[in-house]
């Protein structure tokens, strides 16, 4: 049987330490006002900085299943020796700093720290301050790592003392890293159909992963905004409404170098033959790319109506016939192939830049990402055994050779 000891080298609860940091960040920030802000790594695991200004330190523990704070746990008196140093520098009861500790782990019954958990009340009687439970608990500590936080909080004097503690929060039995996702669906997310919910959160936590790292790497120095966080959420939902779909490829690009000149695919090959450039022709490989990859990400998430790009193409393919009797009325049998080329080409850029005005030929009435109209083109251009548009008047007689030089 596999030793299931965890590594001595292993940093998996560190990295999941911090993964969990940043969800928690998300979850509170929708339950705060939007004005407010959050921070990561400044002077907390998480500062938050609401509209009057008034900051909250809030310090997490993600830890196992059936922990347990007591009197003298370490996750506490650590938290408080980070509290305390920003409680001196900000002018001590003059500050507007509030502590909050959010951990996974529950409070111990007779534990002192009960009385820093919400709604708590002193029983009638007991007129034991804060600062006397938190005095002889200190007292009884043999803790090397405690004794130089206790001579800081000695530094205090009685008044600070009970300030300062009047101003935590133990906020104990916080969601797990792996609750989050659905506490943030099922409560914030009740406009967006509930089979369009995962999606939505995928989108908003890789948004929000984005904006974290840019945070914590100087890219954006100011905190991240709850607004922020509400306009992108709603943003994304509109975009599963019925007239929408979400788009999702957007600068996307392929894993493979995009090669103009030997790509042997059939609407590659179209575009050489009416002398397309080459800069264009990646453009064009690109807007295929993307289109693709996006059809197959809606049909994932099972977005789209039965027969729905069927019909979608079908239009795109009706209206190209339209112009392409248009383009092509003039040319004779006899027409040279500089004449040929530039009616093909006529007939490429139509495709590419007029049809985006054209509202009914959008898969969905909102869908107006263009390489969403002019990939579906060049899916249509690449369909076998034979296009179902072609740009050269002469290409489907031409076919077999083009096979041929491709294969």
């Amino acid at each position: 049987m596999a030793d299931a000891r965890p590594d001595k080298f292993s940093a998996g609860e560190q990295g999941l330490g911090y993964i969990y940091q940043a969800r928690l960040a998300l979850l509170h920030l929708l339950q705060l006002p939007e004005d407010t802000a959050v921070c990561l790594e400044k002077d907390d695991d998480l500062d938050f900085v609401d509209g009057d200004g008034a900051k909250s330190l809030a310090s997490l523990k993600h830890k196992a299943i059936g922990d347990r704070l007591t009197d003298l746990s370490t996750d506490f008196w650590k938290s408080i020796n980070v509290w305390l140093a920003r409680y001196k520098r900000d002018g001590r009861a003059a500050s507007n700093l509030r502590f909050f500790l959010f951990t996974t782990a529950t409070v111990s019954s007779g534990s002192f720290l009960a009385r820093l958990l919400p709604d708590q009340t002193v029983a009638s009687g007991d007129a034991t301050t804060l600062t006397e439970l938190a005095d002889a608990t200190l007292a009884e500590s043999n803790s090397k790592l405690i004794a130089p936080i206790a001579m800081a909080f000695n530094e205090l004097s009685d008044f600070e003392k009970q300030d300062f503690l009047e101003r935590i929060l133990i906020l104990d039995g916080s969601p797990r890293i792996g609750d989050i996702p659905a506490l943030i669906r099922d409560k914030y997310m009740r406009p967006i159909r509930r089979d369009h919910r995962e999606f939505v959160f995928e989108r908003l936590e890789g948004w929000w992963t984005d904006a974290v790292i840019k945070h914590l790497t100087g890219a954006r120095p100011e905190g991240i905004f709850g607004y922020e966080v509400s306009d992108k959420l709603s943003s994304f939902a509109e975009e599963y409404r019925e007239d929408n779909l979400p788009i999702t490829f957007r600068g996307k690009r392929p894993a493979d170098e995009i090669d103009t000149g030997t790509d042997p695919r059939l609407f590659v090959a179209q575009l050489r033959e009416i002398g397309i450039s080459s800069d264009r022709i990646r453009r064009a490989i690109l807007d295929y790319y993307r289109a693709f990859e996006q059809r197959s990400a809606w049909a994932r998430e099972n977005l789209l109506v039965l027969g729905e790009v069927e019909d979608y193409e079908d239009r795109l393919t009706d209206e190209w016939d339209r112009y392409k009797d248009v383009v092509f009325e003039k040319l004779k049998d006899d027409s040279l192939e500089d004449a040929l080329r530039e009616a093909g080409a006529t007939l490429y850029n139509w495709a590419e830049f007029e049809t985006g005005k054209i509202e009914s030929l959008r898969i969905r009435a909102r869908v107006t990402e263009p390489y969403v109209l002019r990939g579906s083109f060049h899916i249509l251009a690449d369909s076998t055994p034979a296009p179902k548009v072609y740009w050269h008047p002469r290409f489907l007689e031409r076919l077999g050779n083009v096979l041929e030089v491709a294969s």
